[in-house]
């Protein structure tokens, strides 16, 4: 059974908007780095952002800068991703991870100790 779950994929046209969130059952979210990935059909898993234990520090891929945003409410255990302007490229399987501590080399998979089952974004007309 996984420690995060996601939620808030659905089918969206190319311009719009969703929100996702990963919520922790039996972690205290508010102890953990969290990294949002994303895996395309046929591609890696890649890194979207990460926001630290405070919220003080995000880092986003180049792909997404300027259309979305990490964000984190510790009293909720959960962390967001609004994702603004979306594009048919952002269609993926997205998915929250935590991990202890940080590292510079944020977007390895491994590094992450616990992960979500996904959630489904398709973005077209």
């Amino acid at each position: 059974q996984s420690q995060l779950e996601e939620s808030g994929g659905g089918l969206v046209q190319p311009g719009g908007a969703l929100r996702l969130s990963c919520t922790a059952s039996r972690l205290s979210l508010s102890s953990y780095v969290v990294t949002w990935f994303r895996q395309a059909p046929g591609k890696d898993r890649e890194g979207v952002s990460l926001i630290n234990v405070s919220g003080g520090m995000k880092n986003y891929a180049d792909s997404v800068k300027g259309r979305f945003t990490i964000s984190r409410d510790n009293a909720k255990n959960t962390v967001y991703l609004q994702m603004n302007d979306l594009k048919p490229e952002d269609t993926a399987i997205y998915y929250c991870a935590a991990a202890s501590s940080y590292i510079s080399a944020w977007a390895i998979t491994s590094w992450y100790s616990f992960w979500g089952q996904g959630t489904q974004v398709t973005v077209s007309s």
